[in-house]
């Protein structure tokens, strides 16, 4: 029997990445609740768990006395001296117990504490896993899509997530069975287990997936200094060379294009517009705002992070972008607000 046992928590470490000594942990918890539902309410138990030669053994400890009136916590002095010749009233014995003869109630009890000790293993393997993850992309089976919400429940390793519409790229293009990569925010853990919080719109997934194209940037060579994005329309990123014979933008862009159109294909499209960082406050707003040409970003010394940039009559629009999108991903990605003026000092239309 004992090697059954060791057999099996082997087996569930290896196939599970349960660990064995966890799962003894709930064993011997099961075993204390089964003898106090069995014996009594005696719950005074040793379990013997000795790996190396596989023994694994079950006393329960019990008084003795002149009389027993709860055979589950008290011996008969006659009985303890078949255990242990120096027996005395008052003293105790260790009494090797079958586990087998625990009645129902008490195996099932037992059972419930294993299993749920299974499940609890399980969900400690996947918050060590995803908290390792945590801030990292990966890549996830999609299992089912929800026709009403939008939301894909995905398949990450052995845990279950969803992606609500919220964290998708505009109208993605996928089905059940695609694989996509997801960008790991936060584990959130529960009583009902960990809980992954996933995303395809954080800025992150867009550095992220710049890390993992461009060896420059894993390097350490190249460094993504800010991401400003409006998923599945346009991003903004700021880039910086550490080697002054390394071209930032050139590294991104790679040989005729290749290594921006992949990240552009990985995103659904989405347009990416690399900036040359700078420590200089006004021509890295200057290089924020393109592709709109800057004639001058004067810096409000009354008002920190505010300048006020002029533009071109022609550049206007351009600079401003549809909607606003150009001058506020400028201002996301640079962090300062911008106002911006045209050259003649007058708006027109």
């Amino acid at each position: 029997m004992s090697a059954e046992i060791f057999g099996a928590l082997r087996l569930l470490e290896k196939e599970r990445g349960i660990s064995m000594d966890f799962m003894l942990e709930k064993i011997n918890k099961a075993i204390i609740t089964a003898c106090k539902n069995t014996y009594d309410g005696n719950e005074d138990v040793v379990v013997s768990i000795d790996e190396e030669n596989g023994i694994f053994e079950v006393e329960l400890l019990k008084t003795v006395t002149e009389e027993v009136e709860f055979p589950g916590k008290e011996i008969s002095l006659e009985d303890a001296r078949e255990i242990d010749k120096n027996a005395e009233i008052g003293s105790q014995v260790k009494v090797n117990l079958n586990t087998k003869q625990f009645g129902r109630i008490a195996a099932q009890t037992a059972r419930n504490i294993i299993r749920q000790g299974i499940k609890d293993g399980e969900r400690n393997q996947i918050t060590k896993e995803f908290q390792n993850k945590q801030n990292q992309i990966v890549s996830a089976l999609i299992e089912r899509i929800d026709e009403k919400t939008g939301a894909f429940t995905l398949r990450i390793g052995k845990a279950e997530s969803t992606l609500p519409k919220s964290e998708q790229i505009g109208n993605e293009c996928v089905k059940e069975g695609d694989h996509i990569k997801v960008y790991v925010s936060d584990v959130k853990v529960s009583e009902k287990g960990p809980k992954i919080l996933i995303s395809r719109t954080n800025p992150n997934f867009v550095k992220k997936v710049f890390e993992s194209e461009i060896p420059e940037i894993s390097d350490g060579i190249v460094e993504i200094e800010s991401v400003s994005r409006e998923a599945g329309l346009r991003s903004k990123v700021a880039v910086r060379s550490n080697n002054p014979n390394v071209d930032a933008i050139g590294s991104c862009i790679g040989s005729h294009g290749n290594r921006l159109n992949s990240i552009i294909e990985e995103l659904g499209g989405e347009k990416i517009d690399l900036v040359e960082y700078s420590d200089d406050p006004e021509k890295f707003v200057s290089s924020a705002l393109s592709p709109a040409k800057v004639i001058k970003v004067e810096l409000d010394e009354l008002s920190p992070k505010t300048c006020r940039v002029t533009v071109p009559d022609s550049q206007l629009s351009l600079a401003i972008g549809n909607r606003g999108q150009n001058v506020r991903l400028a201002a996301r990605l640079t962090g300062y607000k911008i106002d911006i003026h045209p050259e003649s000092g007058f708006y027109g239309e």
